[in-house]
């Protein structure tokens, strides 16, 4: 896993580390793109703000796209950096695992080398042991283990070679093995060894019998014997293999024969059923179109009722029940036919598990097989090594120690006889302990293989989840592709967008240089008509030629300029043409890549299908193991209740009496236990081994696996990075042929201006020229009264043919000029198409080179596969040879024989698919060769037609050349011819001689003129230029000064101090150069006046132009070159500062957007802050309020209390006084009842008492009434007081529930306010750090800036540097120049001494012979001459000094020259060492430029780091926050569940400690019984040595008993298995029932969706047909009253075609066609006979019958008919035939349609062709010569004869070729006469 996951990133960093140099290489072509286009945006903009608005949003643009690009390239590298640490981690755990495994492997050699170390010896022991023993015994023989220790030798050779490192895990499965085989044969070696020594001394005490030779031979017949039997066992086993495989495949075939013929008989089925649906719709159709038919024909009937309608309708019904019922007897039958498919694949399951079942008999049959046949081969090896009479000896040595061993035996048979039985008894219960045992292991190991499939079934679930993972590693991988290809399709979009407006920017420049060229046109021809006008004026000068050829000279140069301009436009447009060829490729590529995505998009789905369907795979597995894991706890539960079972045994053998038996019971039951413990403990240790080599090959299997999938990975994401790449190039090459057209744009747009300039250049001289002709007519006119007339004529004639001959000589020479500079870009041209053409055939040649080393390698390849299948035919031949010799071992050698051809056929399938990718290179080659001959010979044509157009134009111009220089020498002639009289000859000398020396004059001020007039322009259009740029410079100050005031009121007042600065240093700056611009324009006005005044010196005859002048005019040149060069080197650094200013401005621009947003963003909240704060506010105010409302309404209420409490006080109080009155006035009554009594007498009084009384009980009542009043008054108020101290208490709990409210409210509030004033305080806080950020970017930017202004001053003197060396190297290369031209005079020098020398050499010799001559005469002349002898001797010896002098001279020469020589090579040598100093320079400068471009991009890039890692680190703290907060609560959550799990711990600790004390309990009295038992048994132990021979037959009895009990368990555990057996059978049926459940399950729901779909598709039929039934009625109410317009044309026309004898037959057909009887068309045909007027008006004129039913013949009733004129008749006639007729039909069968054919498109339940054989128009498509007329429209229209007919015409379905009309209701004569109205119209 570890291993895969290494790999996998390995793989992944290797291919994102070639993404990103790629993505890297793409923006450093991007910005070196952005920096050319903004150069030329620079470059092309004329105004300021424009180029300001351009560069700003381009800078912009830029930026953006950098910054997203380092944003990719940071999350590359972040992604590239994870990667190769998991890939790290990765290698650390393979190699650690490598160095276990390896101390592994060193740990097992190591004991096997013991082992073998330790079966040598003990080999050694044994020969020594049976050398031993041959000595002691004469007739000793080895026993046939000895055989079998010899046959283990050579396995042990075989398993000697063993590899080291390279092991896989099978080989370490076998070296355990190895162990394994090597420790069990050591430990038999050494009981062997044990056996021998007691032989050996047993055969020291024994001697030796003679009766025992008749043993001897027993065993060797008994050897013999055994031998046969295997022979015949060996063939019985072959036999019955082959019968056994002859059987098995004769059931194959019966199998898949039966399975193909019930396929057939399926599909035969299927197709039967299929046949009937399809009849059963067809007849249903069928059916239905009759019965149409008779409908139709019944409603055509009158004398057809209703009655016969709802019969044809109760039919139908009937029918279409019938057809619902024979529907669903299909559907019955199709879910038969299903049913039956799902036995038949029953069937075909148990058939091959049947197949699989018998497959692994003839499997196990076999292995068999070949076991045998190991050991008879290892018979046969054994046999071969010893020979026969060691075998002899062998034998009788080994009959002699059993002879031996029988004797002592018999000797000693009586002595143990008793121990063998103990032994026999003893043995008998080990046998019974070993298959109990046996057993038990049997069952723990199907326990442990089931734990162990367990385990593997977790590994599996493992390793697919790893699977998963991995799957979901490569979709990630295959996501990020898909980002990669998104991004690079982004930049081919953008580099696309940039390439379409560099488009439009050359449409607009070509626009412009039109509109320029167009004002050119203007201004020439405005030049034209005021040239035209000066000649009108200037008719009166002679030099009126002159400047009428140079105008003619001028327009020719300008329309040649014209045509040039119109060339270019014309190449332009090529290019434009080019460039939308190439942005349409673009697209395409565009396209492909979408493609590409859609493709990886569709195989991303196809792997999440694999997927999902692993998962479910998964989860059945899960399923399966679920329920053998439930199986697995059943089987263990029922172990447990057996061994309770045998505990309960023990536990009933205890309660047993105690006895011998009882005893011997108990104790090997506890040594059964001891030994079952033993063995578990084994099996743990074993298991545990197992699991653990299990492991290793997992992780050995998956580290493979992963290497793999790595390896096909890695493969496919080369295949997508090469794709890619090629890509990546195609765009390249696009964006490079666009660069090479926007230079060639630039080219041109150059080559423009300088026409412009030229143009003015020339104005500017013909200016010039203009006022040197004025100047030379006023010397003329001053020169006049000296010269006479005739010969000023001459002169002035002479002048202008030498003016003109001049203009044509430079006009010649620049012709010649341009023609030499095309004649030199052709040479080039051809010069390059050669090297190009060799370069071609460089490539041809190194392809033929590939293809002869292809052909090499190929043949060498054919040649090995040649050897190889040589060498496979000997092999081949050699394995025939022994199978020739050895047919015994056919089966063993088949195998490798049939590997071997596999071999054979696949090598010689590898050199076929070689042999065939070689042959598809070679054709590839070979075309690639064609396509370059194709273009060499395209290449050669070019250049022929090229040289033939350069020989046609030198051809042209040499004829034009020598017709003009004939033309003038004709002209000169006839001047010579004037001239040459002799009258003027004297005359013309004096002029001609004059005239020399005014020409010489003229030419020099002429030349000074030129040059001073070119510097003059030069300074000119450089100070045009210069104030242009000033100017452009000053408006873009003015805009960059106010951005700045706007950037300085946002900015810090750092910033506004800068710019300040730099605007006042760029004004002074300004300032002073405007100085100078006028210092130089005054310095030019000077040079003008002198030039003026030299002009006119050397006119009035100074003879030229002083030398001082012109020294000091050249001096000022050199100052103003200076100067411009000044100008220059301030307006770049001006260029660049206001650049550097543009890259300042955007940065504070962008920065103040984000401040601005930030504060947009602050502002936002603060303002939501604020509005909550005022609405907490206002609340709180409201609040308030009501409080004071709520205390107001207290305060009365409590008022309102109190008033009533004194009111109640007021009432009690009267009521109180009320009752003592009431008491009085009864005490009253009482006392005058008491008096009256007695005093009867005094009546007048008692009246007078009684008066009082009566009164008295008023006012009682009166108060009573009142009381009563106000005791309801009380009861009243008692009652509002109640109420009110209610409403009170209510009020008093709704204030204080309110006031809690309030209180909560406020409490919320406050709350509320405290975290908004936190928040405002945090974001207060944030603003801060946000405002220190910035100022610490600002700072860092200053920094940034500081360190750019340094590295650009530190440029900007580098580049003075350069310049300076520039300067010196220049000055060098003058002072060698001058070196130079010394030389070359040095070297003339030294010719001419050498000339002299050799002149003085001649001399010396004939001064030689002179003495010689002398000497001579001295001979002859001695006597008388002796002094002139002398003196010539004095003359020798002169001349010899002379020679000596000249030698000398000449020596020096020669030592100056070589001097020189020496001198020139040294300065030749500084030359170049200054020339590698100056490429060094510049080399030092380009580096230096580059690491000021990467010292911003890293500037840039940390920049732009530093914000996105504070932007991480701002999203990783909000991350961190809520990891914090869910980490918290999921701590909780950890700490409630530990504390829940930690009580359910200590609750189970606590009973496992119970189990444990209860164990130790029983443990302790078990120990305790074992010591009474041993104690017990060592008592008795006596009394069985004593009572043997009584408990024999006990014993036995107990033995019979156990032996009994043995074949019980064994018939038990037999029966469990075949229990097993069975369970695992059912299992497996029960597995299979469920599968095929699950299938028929969805079979089951496919065929419910099939149904639906049917019962879908059969409503949807019967909507067709009610549609269909529909429109059939329409039809049928629409075509009632139709007449087929062109068959009745046809018939008329026909009409008139025939002969009158046939006329009857067509009118005839007429009338069948129409439906008319026999009987009225023979009524008509005698009318017609009468009359024919009547006919044809009744066939023309017959509207008004045929309106309502076409079928009733007309009447000669009808009046309308005689009404109608012939004119009427004519119109309708023209109205028919102007009607568009139909094509002339096909006649050909194939062609020939039926009339329900036509609407099949339309209408879908037309019946088929087969029933369409009955129809008439079949009929009369079988007889076309029916009748002769309708011959040419019977195909296209075909007509129904009344005999065949069998329905109406108008009842079948309208095709689509017939035109059909409703017969209107209009009279004739109203339709006729506005026919005839329009035909008179018109």
């Amino acid at each position: 896993m570890a291993s895969w996951l290494g790999g996998l990133g390995s793989g992944l960093g290797q291919s994102l580390g070639q993404v990103g140099d790629s993505l890297s290489s793409l923006t450093g072509q991007i910005s070196s793109f952005t920096k050319d286009i903004l150069l030329e945006g620079a470059e092309e903009v004329g105004d300021a703000a424009t180029e300001l608005h351009v560069s700003n949003s381009r800078l912009r643009e830029i930026e953006s796209i950098n910054a997203a690009q380092k944003l990719e390239n940071d999350r590359l590298k972040k992604v590239c950096s994870d990667l190769e640490e998991k890939h790290e981690a990765a290698e650390l755990q393979i190699k650690q695992l490598s160095i276990e495994y390896r101390n592994q492997l060193q740990q097992k050699e190591v004991e096997i080398s013991h082992l073998k170390a330790r079966q040598n010896a003990l080999q050694e022991q044994l020969q020594k042991v049976q050398t031993a023993a041959q000595t002691a015994q004469l007739g000793a023989g080895v026993l046939p283990a000895a055989t079998a220790s010899a046959s283990y030798v050579p396995e042990v050779r075989h398993s000697s070679g063993f590899e080291g490192d390279d092991m896989d895990f099978g080989d370490i499965i076998w070296s355990q093995q190895e162990i394994n085989r090597l420790s069990n044969e050591v430990s038999r070696l050494e009981s062997e060894v044990d056996h021998w020594k007691q032989i050996a001394v047993s055969s020291k005490v024994q001697g030796t019998n003679d009766a025992e030779q008749s043993e001897i031979c027993k065993l060797q017949n008994v050897v013999k014997e055994l031998k046969q039997n295997l022979s015949q066992e060996i063939d019985e086993h072959q036999h019955e293999l082959s019968v056994l495989q002859d059987a098995h495949r004769q059931k194959l075939v019966e199998l898949s024969r039966r399975h193909r013929e019930e396929l057939r008989e399926y599909e035969e089925r299927i197709e039967e059923l299929e046949n009937r649906l399809q009849q059963d719709g067809v007849s249903t159709d069928a059916v239905d179109d009759p019965k149409i038919t008779e409908q139709k024909k019944k409603a055509q009937s009158p004398d057809g009722g209703q009655v016969e309608e709802l019969q044809v309708v109760k039919d139908l019904e009937e029918e279409i029940r019938k057809l619902n019922h024979k529907l669903s007897s299909a559907k019955a039958e199709n879910k038969n036919l299903l049913k039956e498919q799902e036995f038949a694949k029953l069937e075909k399951i148990q058939i091959a598990q049947d197949y699989e079942k018998l497959k692994s008999d003839f499997d196990a049959l076999q292995r068999s097989v070949a076991e045998q046949d190991a050991l008879l081969k290892e018979q046969k090896q054994l046999q071969s090594k010893t020979s026969l009479p060691q075998d002899v000896v062998s034998l009788q040595q080994a009959l002699l120690e059993a002879e031996n061993e029988i004797a002592r035996l018999s000797s000693l048979n009586q002595h143990m006889i008793t121990l063998k039985e103990q032994l026999k008894q003893h043995t008998e219960t080990d046998s019974i302990i070993k298959q109990l045992k046996l057993d038990i292991d049997c069952e723990r190991k199907k326990v442990s293989e089931l734990e162990t499939e367990k385990m593997k079934a977790f590994k599996e679930l493992d390793s697919q989840k790893e699977k998963l993972s991995h799957c979901s590693y490569a979709l990630n991988d295959l996501h990020i592709t898909k980002q990669q290809l998104q991004d690079n399709i982004k930049d081919l979009q953008e580099q696309l967008r940039k390439a379409q407006e560099c488009n439009s920017h050359s449409k607009k420049e070509i626009g412009e240089l039109q509109q320029r060229l167009k004002e050119r046109e203007e201004e020439l021809r405005v030049s034209l008509s005021k040239l035209t006008e000066k000649n009108n004026e200037e008719s009166n000068y002679t030099c009126q030629d002159l400047i009428l050829k140079e105008r003619e000279v001028e327009i020719a140069k300008l329309q040649e300029d014209v045509s040039e301009g119109k060339q270019i436009n014309e190449d332009l447009q090529k290019s434009l043409s080019n460039l939308r060829t190439e942005n349409g490729k673009l697209m395409a590529a565009i396209e492909e890549l979408k493609q590409e995505l859609s493709d990886a998009i569709s195989e991303k789905k196809k792997v999440h299908l694999e997927k999902d369907t692993l998962v479910e795979a998964l989860k059945m597995e899960k399923k399966q193991l679920e329920s053998e894991l439930n199986e697995t706890g059943k089987r263990l539960l029922e172990q447990a209740r057996n061994y309770e079972q045998t505990i309960e045994d023990l536990s009933k053998a205890r309660s047993m009496d105690t006895s011998a038996l009882q005893l011997e019971h108990e104790r090997l039951v506890k040594l059964h236990q001891e030994k079952d413990f033993k063995l578990a403990e084994l099996k743990k240790t074993v298991e545990q081994m197992e699991l653990d080599h299990q492991e290793t090959k997992e992780m050995l299997t998956t580290s493979l696996g992963g290497q793999k999938q790595l390896t096909d990975l890695i493969k496919e994401k080369e295949v997508f990075i090469e794709k890619y790449k090629n890509q990546a190039l195609q765009a390249k090459q696009e964006l490079e042929e666009y660069m090479e057209v926007s230079k060639k744009q630039d080219v041109l747009k150059q080559n423009l201006e300088e026409k412009d300039r030229s143009l003015a250049v020339m104005k500017e001289e013909n200016n010039h020229l203009k006022e040197e002709i004025e100047r030379l007519k006023d010397q003329q006119s001053r020169s006049t009264p000296v010269v006479e007339p005739k010969t000023l004529d001459i002169i002035i004639e002479l002048e202008s043919e030498v003016t003109q001959l001049k203009v044509i000589k430079n006009n010649l020479e620049e012709e010649i000029k341009v023609h030499k500079k095309t004649i030199e870009d052709q040479n080039q041209a051809t010069v390059k198409l050669q090297q190009s053409l060799q370069e071609q055939r460089k490539e041809i040649d190194e392809s033929k080179l590939q293809c002869q080393q292809m052909n090499v390698t190929h043949e060498r390849l054919f040649l090995e596969k040649d050897e190889e299948i040589k060498n496979l035919q000997k092999t081949i031949e050699q394995i025939k040879t022994q199978l020739h010799k050895e047919r015994q071992i056919i089966q063993t050698d088949a195998s490798d024989l049939f590997q071997e051809t596999k071999v054979q056929t696949l090598n010689g399938e590898n050199g076929n698919e070689k042999h065939d990718l070689s042959k598809a290179e070679i054709e590839r080659l070979v075309k690639g060769i064609k396509e370059r001959e194709m273009e060499i010979k395209l290449l050669n044509e070019k250049n022929i037609s090229l040289s033939q157009q350069i020989d046609q134009l030198s051809k042209d111009e040499v004829g034009k050349l020598t017709r003009i220089i004939q033309e003038k020498d004709l002209e000169i002639q006839a001047l010579n011819a004037r001239v040459s009289s002799a009258s003027y000859r004297q005359d013309v000398l004096s002029l001609q001689q004059q005239l020399q020396a005014y020409v010489l004059e003229r030419e020099q001020v002429l030349a000074v003129l030129s040059e001073k007039t070119r510097e003059n322009s030069q300074l000119k259009t450089e100070y045009r230029n210069i104030m242009d740029m000033v100017a452009a410079k000053e408006a873009a100050l003015v805009r960059l000064q106010e951005e700045n005031r706007r950037l300085s009121s946002r900015s810090d007042n750092s910033s506004q101090d800068m710019s300040r600065e730099t605007i006042q240093n760029l004004s002074r700056i300004i300032r002073e150069k405007d100085i100078e611009i006028d210092a130089l324009s005054q310095k030019c006005q000077t040079l003008l006046t002198v030039l003026q005044t030299s002009s006119t010196g050397a006119d009035n005859g100074a003879g030229g132009v002083n030398s001082n002048q012109f020294e000091e005019l050249l001096q000022e040149r050199d100052k103003l070159k200076q100067q411009v060069k000044k100008m220059e080197e301030w307006k770049q650094q001006v260029i660049t500062t206001v650049q550097n200013m543009q890259h300042e401005s955007a940065h504070l621009q962008e920065e103040l957007h984000r401040l601005q947003a930030q504060i947009s963003v602050e502002s936002d909240s603060t303002s939501r802050l604020q509005v909550d704060y005022n609405g907490l506010i206002q609340s709180y105010e409201q609040n308030e309020k009501k409080l004071k409302s709520f205390s107001q309404e207290l305060a009365q209420v409590q008022h309102s209390i109190g008033q009533l409490y004194n009111t109640k006080d007021l009432l009690l109080s009267k009521l109180d006084l009320v009752t003592p009155s009431v008491a009085t006035a009864a005490t009253f009554s009482q006392l005058s009842g008491v008096q009256c009594s007695p005093s009867e007498a005094l009546n007048e009084e008692s009246k007078l008492l009684q008066n009082e009384l009566e009164q008295l009980k008023k006012k009682l009542q009166e108060k009573d009434s009142t009381i009563r009043i106000l005791q309801e008054n009380n009861q009243r108020l008692s009652d509002s007081v109640a109420t009110a101290s209610e409403i009170e208490r209510k009020s008093q709990e709704g204030t204080e529930s309110e006031m809690r409210q309030i209180k909560e409210k406020h409490d919320v509030l406050q709350k509320s306010l405290r975290e908004k004033d936190i928040l405002i305080k945090s974001k207060s806080d944030q603003l801060l750090s946000v405002s220190e950020n910035l100022s610490n970017k600002e700072n860092e930017n200053e920094l940034l800036k500081q360190a750019v202004t340094n590295l650009k001053e530190r440029n900007l003197i580098l580049e003075m540097d350069i310049r300076k060396l520039k300067e010196e190297n220049e000055k060098i290369v003058a002072r060698c120049r001058e070196k130079e031209t010394e030389f070359r005079a040095l070297q003339e020098t030294n010719m001419q001494f050498s000339m002299m020398l050799k002149e003085k050499e001649f001399e010396s010799h004939s001064m030689k012979e002179k003495a010689l001559a002398f000497e001579k005469l001295l001979k002859d002349k001695e006597q008388g001459k002796t002094g002139e002898l002398n003196q010539l001797l004095n003359e020798v010896k002169s001349m010899q000094e002379k020679a000596v002098t000249f030698q000398q001279e000449r020596d020096q020469v020669m030592v100056a020259l070589k001097q020189k020589q020496m001198e020139s090579s040294a300065l030749q040598s500084e030359v170049q060492h200054l020339h590698e100093k100056e490429q060094r320079l510049n080399q030092e400068l380009e580096r230096l430029r580059n690491h000021l471009l990467e010292m911003e991009d890293s500037y840039t890039r940390e920049a732009l780091a530093a914000e996105d890692r504070e932007v991480k680190l701002r999203k990783k703290v909000l991350i961190l926050e809520e990891k914090l907060a869910s980490s918290s609560t999921a701590v909780e959550n950890a700490s409630h569940q530990a504390s829940l799990q930690v009580e359910s711990l200590q609750e189970q600790l606590n009973l496992v400690s119970k189990q444990r004390d209860e164990t130790m309990l029983q443990l302790t009295i078990s120990q305790d019984q074992v010591k009474q038992y041993a104690l017990s048994l060592a008592n008795l132990q006596m009394v069985l040595e004593q009572f043997q021979q009584e408990e024999k037959a006990m014993y036995s009895a107990e033995l019979e008993r156990h032996q009994k009990q043995s074949a019980e368990w064994k018939k038990k555990a037999e029966n469990l298995e075949e229990k097993v057996v069975s369970l695992q059978e059912s299992l497996e049926e029960a597995n299979a029932a469920l599968d095929a459940a699950s299938r028929l399950t969805e079979q089951l729901d496919i065929k419910e969706e099939q149904i639906e779909e049917l019962k879908k598709e059969g409503e949807i039929r019967r909507e067709m047909l009610e549609d269909m039934q529909n429109k059939l009625m329409n039809l049928m109410n629409s075509t009632e009253g139709k007449v087929d317009k062109l068959l009745m044309r046809n018939l008329f026309i026909g009409h008139f075609h025939t002969p009158k004898n046939k006329r009857l037959e067509v009118l005839r057909l007429m009338g069948s066609i129409l439906g008319l009887k026999k009987e009225e068309l023979d009524q008509l045909l005698s009318e017609e006979q009468r009359g024919v007027t009547r006919w044809v008006t009744g066939w023309l004129g017959g509207g008004a019958g045929s309106k309502s039913v076409p079928s009733t013949p007309l009447r000669p009733t009808h009046q309308n008919i005689f009404n109608s004129s012939f004119s009427e008749l004519f119109v309708k006639f023209l109205e028919t035939e102007s009607c568009p007729s139909l094509p002339p039909p096909k006649l050909s069968v194939h062609h020939m349609k039926p009339l329900g054919a036509a609407g099949t498109g339309k209408t879908s339940s037309t019946p088929p062709n087969s029933q369409m054989q009955d129809s008439p128009v079949s009929g009369m498509g079988r007889r076309p010569d029916a009748n002769p007329f309708l011959a040419p429209r019977s195909a296209a229209v075909p007509l129904i004869t009344p005999a065949s007919s069998s329905g109406h015409l108008l009842m079948k379905p309208i095709s689509d070729a017939l035109p059909t009309f409703t017969p209107l209701p209009v009279s004739p004569d109203a339709s006729a006469g506005a026919v005839l109205k329009d035909l008179l119209k018109q």
